[in-house]
């Protein structure tokens, strides 16, 4: 790879959403992998817990070019999971793309 395009999303959860729900929704994003050619490095974790004040959950995803992250963006079932368990789970959402 030669050029890269990375997206980076950082969460804060709503205080209701239990260890259980972020659970499923790492174990659904960690599936886009698989579906989603245009992903060339896929990162999904929840926070060590290490630092007060830290966001809670981290996306980081890299892609070839803006194009391929426009695909990511956009597909059917990275937007499901979006509608359906991020957004009634978060509080806050900070997020970044940039070239390397």
């Amino acid at each position: 790879m030669t050029g890269v395009f990375r997206h980076v999303v950082l969460f804060r959860f709503n205080p209701e959403v239990t260890p259980e729900q972020r659970r499923a929704i790492v174990d659904e994003l960690r599936t886009l992998p698989g579906i989603i050619p245009e992903l060339r490095d896929y990162r999904v974790g929840l926070d060590a817990g290490v630092n007060d004040g830290n966001h809670e959950m981290a996306v980081t995803a890299d892609f070839d070019d803006v194009d391929g992250y426009l695909v990511y963006r956009d597909h059917p079932e990275h937007q499901r999971i979006i509608v359906e368990l991020i957004r009634p789970a978060i509080a806050e959402r900070a997020a970044v793309q940039y070239a390397l």
